[in-house]
């Protein structure tokens, strides 16, 4: 019996094992063409004076009235809840991209500039002078669905639908779209829990002090 345990044993260790099959990405799909896939951004040590450190006005004049105007497009105000310039979408977004890699802050500072340039070339005015109706016709070429993880590969195409995003995730996550919610009484999960403007705090002045329960 142990010399047959003993062969046994020595006959599984002989056997080769089979490496695990990789994993692969999905077969392509006609939704997925034109799209890219997206690798998380590399983790890098943050300097401890320097993590508090703002840039309040990244953005040039030009480029945050395009940013605000578009805001105001991408994300109207509905039913009692803040438009984006309204919930201080514009001012966060300005505060996020100057914290941001360079290669999206060059993305934000060419689609801004592009789009007023468009805006200019068919209207012959500025991004943030033209109505809803000239607006859609500038933006709604480039928007198109696309899937998490797999944005458009075109540049400008990238930025249209990335600030749609950006623009509707800082306005929803706002205080006053949080204070909106508690009005309407919504049962909504981000009631008090959103982002707070560190600097500038654009509302030190209006600040009470309301400690709520």
């Amino acid at each position: 019996m142990l010399a047959a345990s003993v062969a046994a044993k020595a006959v599984l260790a002989q056997k080769p094992t089979m490496p695990a099959p990789a994993a692969t990405a999905p077969g392509p799909v006609p939704w997925m063409r034109g799209l890219m896939e997206v690798k998380p951004l590399p983790m890098t040590p943050l300097v401890p004076d320097a993590v508090a450190q703002t840039n309040a006005t990244f953005f040039t004049t030009q480029q945050r009235a395009t940013l605000r105007h578009l805001g105001e497009i991408l994300q109207p105000a509905y039913k009692g809840y803040p438009n984006a310039t309204e919930a201080g979408a514009p001012e966060f977004l300005d505060f996020l991209i100057g914290a941001s890699p360079q290669d999206r802050q060059h993305m934000y500072q060419s689609g801004l500039d592009r789009l007023d340039s468009e805006a200019q070339q068919h209207f012959h005015k500025s991004f943030a002078e033209v109505d809803a109706s000239q607006a859609d016709q500038l933006i709604r070429p480039r928007l198109r669905p696309w899937m998490n993880e797999h944005p458009p590969t075109e540049p400008y195409e990238l930025f249209i639908n990335m600030v749609h995003n950006d623009i509707r995730a800082a306005t929803v996550n706002s205080e006053p779209w949080s204070e909106a919610a508690r009005k309407a009484g919504q049962p909504t999960p981000n009631v008090d829990l959103y982002w707070y403007p560190i600097d500038p705090d654009l509302h030190r002045e209006a600040a009470t002090g309301t400690v709520r329960p």
